[in-house]
């Protein structure tokens, strides 16, 4: 017969905390948080000319299919990291090379 007491039950919210802290997985869901992050922050019609996106240690690579809408991006480079890191509640992009 099973035991059911209140106390031998964990929250669901500690064991996924727990399953995402381990080393091989982390990194993998920073790459979907940065990835996210850039089609929520920049918008749909930036997402729609973004062709690759790509998050390697600090740096957040995006291949653009416009090369105009790249040069208007580049002015804005800083404050597009500042937004990025702020909708991530941490500092995780510190470089963007549009391409």
């Amino acid at each position: 017969m099973r035991n059911n007491k209140k106390e031998d039950f964990v929250r669901m919210s500690d064991v996924l905390s727990d399953f995402k802290a381990q080393d091989k997985l982390q990194k993998g869901f920073e790459k979907v948080d940065v990835e996210g992050a850039w089609k929520t922050v920049m918008g749909s019609g930036v997402a729609n000319y973004t062709t690759q996106i790509k998050f390697t240690t600090g740096t957040l690579f995006i291949s653009l299919s416009s090369s105009v809408l790249r040069q208007e991006l580049l002015y804005g480079r800083a404050k597009i990291i500042k937004n990025l890191n702020d909708h991530l509640d941490r500092e995780m992009i510190e470089k963007l090379v549009l391409r």
